[in-house]
């Protein structure tokens, strides 16, 4: 059994993909060309973003949005105390201070009274400039924008919408990375729209910013075109070959890949249903299950189902056991007095479960079994 069944994937899309590579190397085309152009025209009109600009992983994705947004020393950005570390490093790369908020308990997302009660913090002290915040849509799970985008908009904040573990989900009816002044995503193997190796996008409905990106892009090139270098940039473009490959996947998650999710993630919680604190999704919220993470009793209780997980042969991953403020490279970021105790909480009780849109019914039913006997 498998946490992320890629082969199970790959089976059912081989033809479409198989083509898709031997195109690419007929064309002998590895850098730009037209997959690569044809995949971002495909993800801005399924995000319903004006520009999609790919690049070559997640993490230069965030890093290029903090370029645009202008992070520097001096600068405070805010994100959540409970993500991975690619959501705010660059803030520490940059000379910017991370300033970590706590998450809400229901969603795991960045709490909109807890981004507040941290921009307020850094005014009152007067020492650094609020500049932006990073909404990270965890799990797969969409952030409350109606709440932190007026907030930012309140207080003058550039709002990135990290969208690593979302793309296919949505909220109101707006999808994923189609939040803030920009947003990323990540194609990651194992994220919900995943590549064969690394790979990112960037989306803005802004004309400046996309060209702005893609200078970054590419060395800062100008007009004059890669030799033409107006401002200092990076090495970050998509391969031909993941956009080949990303292209019958992006199909897949629209058309049946999605429902797929649902499907599974509600059979887990049908069986967990007053057991475990089982995932929440908000009213008019589709979450894109990037992981199932079920909340035990406590650490003790946790640990000995994942113990019992292992024994069993079922796959099983903890994302995240440490928050942010937590980890040794930040701990010297200022905390402003916040406790960050649904951040704790939740990194001490959180375990997740193989989740995928391939996972037959027999197999789901084999790691709910297992996990109840575990108890």
């Amino acid at each position: 059994m498998q946490f992320i069944d890629l082969k199970a994937q790959y089976r059912a899309l081989k033809d479409e993909i198989d083509a898709n590579i031997r195109g690419v190397l007929d064309s002998a085309q590895f850098i730009g060309g037209p997959y690569v152009k044809e995949l971002e025209a495909q993800l801005a009109a399924f995000t319903d973003r004006k520009h999609c600009i790919t690049c070559a992983n997640g993490t230069d994705a965030l890093q290029i949005a903090y370029m645009v947004a202008g992070v520097g020393a001096g600068d405070a950005v805010f994100c959540p105390d409970m993500t991975f570390i690619s959501s705010t490093e660059p803030a520490k790369m940059f000379g910017a201070t991370a300033v970590f908020c706590d998450i809400t308990p229901d969603t795991y997302c960045l709490s909109p009274a807890g981004l507040e009660r941290q921009i307020q913090a850094v005014l009152t002290e007067g020492k650094l400039t609020p500049k932006a915040a990073v909404a990270v849509d965890i799990l797969g799970n969409p952030c409350d924008y109606d709440a932190i985008g007026a907030i930012c908009e309140k207080y003058g904040l550039f709002l990135i919408e990290d969208a690593a573990q979302s793309f296919g989900a949505s909220y109101h009816g707006k999808k994923a990375c189609a939040f803030g002044h920009i947003a990323t995503t990540s194609f990651f193997p194992a994220k919900p729209l995943g590549c064969y190796g690394d790979g990112g996008a960037i989306f803005t409905d802004d004309d400046a910013v996309d060209q702005l990106c893609r200078s970054l892009c590419v060395h800062g090139k100008g007009p004059g075109g890669k030799y033409d270098n107006v401002r200092v940039g990076m090495n970050s473009r998509l391969d031909a070959m993941q956009a080949a490959v990303l292209l019958p996947k992006l199909r897949a998650l629209g058309t049946y890949e999605m429902d797929a999710r649902q499907m599974v993630a509600h059979r887990y919680n049908e069986a967990f249903a007053g057991r475990f604190v089982t995932p929440f999704v908000a009213e008019g919220c589709v979450s894109a299950w990037a992981q199932y993470a079920l909340l035990a009793k406590d650490t003790a209780q946790r640990d000995a189902i994942v113990a019992y997980l292992k024994e069993a042969g079922i796959p099983n991953m903890i994302y995240y056991p440490t928050p942010q403020h937590a980890l040794p490279v930040f701990r010297d970021e200022p905390h402003y007095g916040e406790t960050f105790h649904n951040a704790d909480d939740y990194c001490a009780r959180t375990f997740s479960l193989p989740m995928h849109p391939y996972l037959e019914e027999a197999e789901q039913r084999k790691v709910i079994d297992a996990v109840l006997e575990g108890l």
